[in-house]
Order: C-alpha cells, then structure tokens, then sequence
C-alpha cells in the first residue's frame, strides 16, 4: 500500500504546533493541545476516521482558546492534503449519518480541492470544559479551506451539547475514512477534468 503520511510544523506568535498523520492507520493517537474536551474531540476523528494522529500544542491560551483550536484546523487540513498527495485512486466522496443518544449529525466530504464549508448547527451553552462551542465552527472552517476540502455539517437533531459536538467530530473521521479509500477502479483521479484541485 503507497504511504501516505505528513508531518508539518506550523510556529507564529500565538501558537506552535506540530502534526503528524498517517491516513493508512489504525486509529492511534496521541494528542495534546492544553484543552482537554478540544484533546478529546479529536481523539474521534483519529479512532473513528482509522487515521494515526499525534498533535503537540503550545497555544496562547492565557488569551482564550481561539488560536489553539483554529490553527490547528489549518495544520490539520494541510497535513490531509499533503498525506493525500495527487489523490489518484482515491473514492473522494465521504458521508457519514451518525447517531449518539439525542444527536444525529450528517457529514458530507468532497476532496475535491476546492474548499467549501456549510455548517448548520445550534448550541446552548458557551464552553464544554475550557472549549468554546463557538470554535467546533471555526475549527470545521480552517479545515475545509486549508485542506481544499468541500465540507457540509449539518445537525438533524439533538439537545445534548457534548453528544452534538462529539457526534460531529465521529461524523467527520467516518466521512474522511470513506473519502481517502482508493477504488482500484478508479484511474488516475475521480474526476472528468483530470485533475482534483483548484
């Protein structure tokens, strides 16, 4: 199977993180950002999307979560499309429907090079543990434009606020898993013009 792994390393003055990703893997983790629920949430999309993950973050969190949490969704989506390299084989297409008690939350992925973000969800409260609620949206967004990733999230139901969350994150490591699958059917890439970038 052709390797398909990153590493990036990403400094400024608010945060310095270092990623890397294996997305032929079997789910390992080893993530630490300094915001436990954000550690947690992530750990979802590396178990559940069967990708090896290892995140290390110093972030200004003296200032609040914002940097923290968004940078790392640049460094992450950067680190999907590099691991991707030129996408031949590859189903593109992922989605996932998937329920956790009162949630039920729709991810659709389009690895298409072309970023697009939909994001269609409601809390009730400000922060889970030291994570703003706020940030699973921008987080989602820094993603999308920085890995040229088409992304629609979509919440079908639900009150919980920690089981919408986590139900996103699972969503969107199921979705992922599908979409980075090669499909010996496929030649060269998934596409009637040749190429999957902008």
């Amino acid at each position: 199977m052709l390797e398909r792994k990153a590493q990036i390393q990403r400094k400024t003055n608010e945060t310095d993180i270092k990623l890397a990703i294996d997305l032929n893997g079997l789910g390992k983790y080893n993530i630490k950002t300094g915001i436990g629920f954000f550690d947690h949430m992530l750990s979802h999309v590396s178990k559940h999307g069967f990708i090896d993950l290892d995140i290390d973050v110093k972030g200004d969190l003296e200032v609040d979560c914002h940097h923290t949490i968004e940078d790392t969704g640049i460094v992450l989506g950067q680190a999907i499309t590099k691991a991707l390299g030129d996408k031949k084989g590859i189903k593109r297409y992922g989605s996932a429907i998937l329920p956790m008690d009162d949630a039920l939350v729709l991810c659709a992925i389009d690895l298409s090079g072309r970023p697009y973000f939909v994001f269609d969800a409601k809390f009730t409260v400000e922060k889970l543990g030291d994570m703003d609620t706020e940030m699973v949206e921008e987080f989602f967004r820094a993603l999308s434009i920085n890995g040229g990733i088409n992304l629609h999230i979509k919440v079908l139901s639900g009150f919980n606020n920690h089981h919408i969350i986590e139900a996103i994150f699972k969503a969107f490591g199921k979705a992922l898993d599908e979409a980075i699958q090669i499909d010996s059917r496929i030649e060269g890439v998934l596409s009637t013009k040749g190429m999957l970038e902008v």
